[in-house]
């Protein structure tokens, strides 16, 4: 007569359960972050949308000193983009609306990117400095105002 095949051990049981467990767990864990995630509306997420875009359109320029293409017509349209954006600082940030640095600062990034706009940089070299000097505005109210 032919044995009957060996019973699987309970320990290798244990760890099919486990693993099973943790698969489901995991699973479970990351429909639960969407749904908390799904459930914010779009002020939470304006004030670092308005930072990420703002960042990007600095990156967007900066790239263009870097290859040393600076011409107006792609400077123009980035320039409009900040300006916008740094009108939109106060409706993203409305608790630090009347704070005294943040609005000082906001309005030195207004002037910078006004200044720029009203009198293109003619060179990628005089583009990397207004640069310098935006990112040195927001330096200074990342540094004296915390938003997050």
């Amino acid at each position: 007569m032919s044995q009957p095949p060996p019973a699987a051990s309970a320990a290798a049981r244990y760890a099919v359960v486990l693993v099973v467990g943790l698969v489901a767990g995991a699973f479970l864990l990351v429909a639960a972050l969407r749904a908390i995630e799904a459930r914010k509306d779009w002020q939470v997420h304006y004030p670092h949308a308005v930072m990420r875009l703002f960042e990007a359109q600095s990156a967007q320029l900066d790239a263009l000193v870097r290859a040393g293409t600076c011409t107006t017509s792609d400077i123009a349209p980035r320039l409009r983009t900040l300006r916008a954006l740094a009108d939109d600082l106060d409706p993203a940030f409305p608790a630090l609306r009347d704070h005294p640095a943040f609005g000082s600062h906001g309005d030195a990034l207004r002037t910078d990117v006004e200044a720029m706009l009203s009198a293109p940089p003619a060179s990628c070299e005089a583009l990397g400095d207004a640069l310098r000097r935006i990112d040195d505005a927001c330096t200074a109210c990342h540094r004296d105002v915390r938003f997050y």
